[in-house]
């Protein structure tokens, strides 16, 4: 039996009548484009983050660029935020004429740095966008703080996590405006893509919402260049299906997450996340190697000292053949992110060279996400255990990995 890193296949068969109906009386109405589902969908969405407004939008994507041009972010201006993320966080930066700074992550949570913030702000830095990478909340009690001291508006990357909170209260309510992905495979997943805004300011809602329909505050009158940005009715429809059972699905995740801690716990060669209160858990992510000496994780066939020819960044052969070594035993797992964003090819001309931030680096050579959802029975995740144990059992609890194991 194939274990699949996320499969929608049970929470479908198990809300298939809802989703049935929720959809189809999109259709009967003939009204596709707004409508009672996304003013439900939006009230309700707020009231889960703890926020006055909730805005529907196309993507988690689009979620950012309104956010960013919302706040009044343009040329000439720095954005700061993490390069280990997926491409978009930057993207967005670059899509309204900014410019992304980064700066690197916390090698225990793996999510950005406060430490470095200060020493990259400039007389252009404007904003700041923290990412909740994996599920797990970024500490925003320190982020806030460190924005109100140098005037940094605050854009809350949320895309991989919804429904995780920081001192118990939800992601998306601390910054200015909170961005949500509702991509398939998150923890509130539409049938395609969707995403959402959400923010405490009046005046900011009601800019993002005029922006996400070509910058239209009534019928043909067009004050600002918007986009096409607005989430469809039938993806509201099935969020808003989704969205009273997205509280039990992330304890599920939580309970899932708990045993890999455990029964993980004393397996050496790879290095666990942390099980902080709050998180999410949208992946449950480990660090693989690198080996000491040709250890036996992978009978001598990782040299770290390989050098990817295709982005010039160390690879792990550690993750890769571990990654392998799964897939053969029946385990899928997957790779977040294999590059940088810094050292991705559309940002070549900023000038981050190899090193410039050794964690971010050395996390996307190590990095592998195990099978997680809510919907894995125990039967499968016995799967993935047992594979882990028998492919490390082998391996020596001293050296460098294990070492690390108790820092980490």
């Amino acid at each position: 039996m194939q274990v699949p890193p996320f499969s929608l296949s049970q929470q479908i068969n198990d809300l298939s009548a809802d989703l049935e109906r929720a959809v189809l009386s999109v259709l009967q109405s003939g009204q596709y484009i707004g409508g009672a589902q996304i003013q439900h969908f939006e009230t309700a969405f707020a009231a889960a983050t703890g926020v006055d407004f909730a805005v529907g939008c196309n993507s988690g994507t689009d979620a950012l660029i309104l956010a960013l041009r919302a706040l009044g972010v343009g040329a000439g201006d720095e954005v700061i935020t993490c390069s280990f993320s997926f491409f978009a966080t930057a993207e967005a930066i670059s899509a309204v004429g900014a410019t992304p700074v980064f700066v690197d992550v916390d090698p225990t949570t793996y999510l950005i740095d406060f430490d470095q913030i200060e020493a990259v702000i400039t007389p252009r830095s404007k904003a700041l966008i923290p990412v909740h990478l994996f599920g797990r909340p970024v500490d925003m009690t320190r982020c806030m703080a460190i924005a109100t001291s140098h005037n940094l508006k605050v854009v809350e990357d949320c895309a991989q996590a919804t429904g995780a909170t920081w001192a118990g209260q939800p992601v998306g309510s601390f910054g200015d405006v909170g961005c949500f992905s509702f991509f398939p495979t998150k923890n509130l997943g539409a049938a395609g893509d969707g995403g959402a805004v959400t923010t405490n300011d009046a005046g900011l809602a009601q800019t993002m919402r005029e922006l996400a329909v070509h910058g239209m505050p009534q019928r043909y009158l067009h004050t600002a260049l918007g986009y096409n940005s607005r989430l469809d009715a039938i993806q509201a429809a099935v969020l808003n299906v989704k969205l009273p059972k997205l509280a039990g699905w992330i304890k599920k995740r939580s309970t899932i997450a708990n045993r890999y801690l455990e029964r993980l716990a004393e397996l050496p060669g790879i290095v666990l996340p942390k099980g902080d209160n709050g998180h999410s858990w949208n992946q449950f992510v480990v660090r693989v190697g690198p080996c000491a000496n040709a250890s036996p994780l992978c009978a001598g066939r990782c040299p770290t000292s390989a050098t990817s020819a295709t982005h010039g960044l160390p690879e792990s052969r550690c993750r890769d053949w571990l990654k392998q070594a799964l897939q053969d035993a029946g385990v899928s797992t997957i790779i977040y992110y294999p590059i940088p964003i810094h050292r991705q090819p559309a940002y070549a001309h900023l000038g981050y060279g190899e090193g410039t931030f050794p964690v971010t680096e050395r996390l996307c050579s190590e990095v592998l996400s195990l099978p997680i959802f809510p919907e894995l029975t125990a039967t499968q995740q016995d799967q993935v255990v047992t594979a882990l144990e028998k492919l490390l059992s082998q391996i020596p609890s001293s050296g460098s990995a294990g070492q690390e194991r108790m820092v980490a």
